[in-house]
């Protein structure tokens, strides 16, 4: 089972910081949603509305097409994983694991404890004995175990080293194939996340700047390389994100596709066209514009 999530017109104010500025959205349930943006981007802000924790008071949310907020299937169906959850500190992690499946109705206790040993958490220690790494671990397997209709991790997974990381990059993969659900990352790790993602929302300012599958949105970045003068006069009404130039060759990241024509006319002019990794599109969308 997996949740569909809808947000209309979604606003929030924090006293007279406007954190979320009318966010429309649709994500597709039973798929892996990339949930980009800056720090203070407001990424952290819509997942804890998605995920029940504060109420919405303008705009509204529907998750699989009733309002969540104290909706007990809706919340009992829902895990938001996070970096520091108190709610267990000082309970060993053998308990720990043990008692989740009273609040969390999927929770797969032996996968749980398999993923632990996989990820080396001490099972004997209690939650506020780990190391940051193990806490990660520890919480990104509550989340993968819970088996919840909506999983989200809200960059909980940032205190594990890398070779950690993928292992849980992997496990991710695995678990779709088993068990789909509804999957949302907010991350700011890009270059090594995007090949989990079927669908990508990148969020600048309170405002969703697109959204868009991750096939589609590759394939409307492009990049061009020539000489200067070429590059300037093909891409002159184009849209371009970043440049650069060394000497009298240039180079610029465009986004939007290229019609056949304008392909034709690159390889006449003997300009080359490459594509843009989700990463470059995420920091040249979404750079300020005293950022060089």
């Amino acid at each position: 089972m997996a949740y569909s999530i809808e947000a209309s017109n979604l606003t929030v104010y924090y006293k007279k910081f406007k954190a979320l500025d009318r966010v429309n959205l649709t994500l597709s349930p039973g798929r892996v949603h990339g949930i980009l943006g800056r720090n203070g981007a407001g990424k952290t802000t819509l997942l804890t509305h998605l995920a029940s924790f504060q109420k919405v008071k303008q705009g509204s949310i529907l998750i699989d097409g009733e309002d969540p907020f104290e909706n007990e299937r809706i919340m009992r169906g829902t895990t938001f994983i996070y970096d520091k959850d108190n709610s267990y500190d000082y309970e060993k992690i053998d308990d720990v694991l043990k008692e989740l499946i009273y609040f969390r109705p999927n929770f797969d206790e032996d996968y749980a404890r398999a993923l632990a040993k996989k990820f080396k958490i001490p099972m004997d220690k209690k939650a506020d004995q780990l190391s940051k790494g193990q806490y990660s671990a520890l919480q990104v397997t509550i989340g993968l175990a819970s088996r919840s209709p909506l999983t989200i991790f809200d960059e909980a997974y940032l205190g594990m080293d890398a070779p950690t990381r993928e292992l849980f990059y992997k496990e991710i993969l695995r678990e779709q194939e088993r068990h789909p659900r509804t999957i949302l990352f907010s991350t700011h790790l890009v270059s090594e996340m995007e090949y989990l993602f079927d669908e990508v929302l990148i969020i600048d300012k309170g405002r969703v700047l697109l959204q868009d599958t991750s096939d589609q949105l590759l394939e409307e970045g492009f990049s061009i390389t020539g000489p200067k003068e070429d590059v300037d006069a093909f891409a002159r009404e184009l849209k371009i994100i970043h440049e650069e130039s060394l000497g009298g060759t240039k180079s610029v990241m465009v986004f939007g596709a290229l019609t056949e024509q304008e392909q034709q006319e690159a390889a006449k002019l003997g300009l080359e066209i490459g594509t843009l990794s989700l990463n470059n599109l995420f920091i040249h969308l979404t750079k300020e514009e005293d950022e060089v």
